[in-house]
């Protein structure tokens, strides 16, 4: 018994196909400059013989690797570890590499090491999407690696030199209070994030600003920091319990810290939506089984991985052709939509 130890070269597949090596390519590249039955036998041959084009071949030909570095932070959260599916859905479908980097933590301010990496490996172009968290933006402006490399940052605010892709915080929180509002309720506590968040402090304004313009109450009593996680949200909505005790509605910064509201209204045997209207911010999977299940804001933070990924390959692309300036640094804001479930719902439509 004999095994094929070698892999099938392209002049193989030219061969047996009858075909020059020129249209095995095309082929590949799905141009549409070859006859539809020499399209199919080549990739009869291709099939037959298990063929699979070199990707150092094709870089060697295109000078580019189709590699991209992306730098991620804090993946155990629902919005970045979404961010990074989305990033590598969009990667596949336009035929590029991940290389990932997952940050200690947010704060790190010395990345010329990664970037170093990202240079010696020759990568494309780089997705920044660590969360902007306290001042671990500082380093953009410092750093000369960066100069020349396509980057594309996600979830910070807009600058006007870099190009940033984002969800609009600030909206879908609006959003979320603007619909308790709708619904009757009049006293609504706010659970913010951690606010050396930038995300956080976009959706804490958004409440203030929706209850000022109802003239409805907004004081440093009526909201408490959470940290994202469920248990900072029971340990939250106790403390609001005990200083806001009007309180009738509460607008939860993510989903994970509304599910402990739901859980302490439970014990206390609050009616959820009666006595206490609930809306998260996320609409991670499981937040339409919660009980009741849940009214949240839809951030799609894959989506934004995407976009991310797909204005990236155009920067790169205008750089090979040296035609950099049609693509100047911009800012994309994606709008999020809200989910209304029982929850929030004390006026039936």
């Amino acid at each position: 018994m004999s095994f094929q130890t070698r892999r099938p070269t392209i002049r193989q597949v030219a061969s047996a196909a009858g075909v020059s090596t020129q249209t095995v390519s095309r082929v590949m590249n799905k141009r549409p400059d070859v006859a539809a039955e020499t399209r199919q036998r080549v990739l009869d041959v291709i099939d037959q013989l298990g063929y699979q084009p070199s990707e150092v071949a094709r870089s060697l030909i295109h000078q580019r690797t189709y590699m991209i570095g992306v730098v991620t932070a804090g993946l155990k959260y629902t919005g970045p570890s979404r961010t990074i599916s989305g990033i590598t859905q969009a990667a596949e479908e336009n035929g590029y590499a991940l290389m990932i980097k997952e940050l200690p933590r947010f704060d790190v301010h010395n990345v010329e090491p990664i970037l170093k990496e990202f240079i010696s490996r020759h990568v494309d172009g780089i997705v920044w999407a660590v969360p902007e968290v306290g001042e671990n933006r500082d380093w953009v402006d410092q750093t000369p690696s960066l100069r020349g490399i396509p980057t594309v940052f996600l979830t910070m605010q807009p600058q006007a030199h870099l190009t940033v892709v984002s969800m609009d915080n600030y909206q879908g929180a609006r959003l979320a209070v603007e619909h308790l509002i709708a619904q009757g309720y009049e006293h609504i506590g706010h659970i913010s994030g951690p606010l050396d968040w930038w995300e956080a402090r976009q959706r804490m304004a958004a409440w203030k600003d929706a209850l000022q313009a109802h003239d409805l109450p907004a004081q440093d009593c009526h909201w408490v920091e959470g940290n994202w996680s469920s248990t900072s949200g029971a340990q939250a909505i106790q403390t609001l319990f005990n200083q806001y005790p009007q309180m009738d509605a509460v607008f939860a910064a993510n989903d994970q810290m509304a599910l402990s509201v739901l859980q302490a209204a439970q014990l206390r045997k609050i009616a959820v939506p009666q006595d206490l209207g609930v809306v998260g911010f996320d609409n991670i999977a499981e937040s339409a089984f919660f009980s009741p299940p849940l009214t949240t804001i839809q951030s799609n933070q894959d989506t934004v991985g995407q976009w991310a990924v797909e204005e990236l390959v155009k920067i790169i692309l205008a750089h090979r052709q040296e035609q950099q300036d049609t693509f100047a640094p911009k800012t994309i804001i994606l709008s999020p939509t809200i989910l209304i479930r029982q929850s929030s719902q004390r006026i039936q439509s």
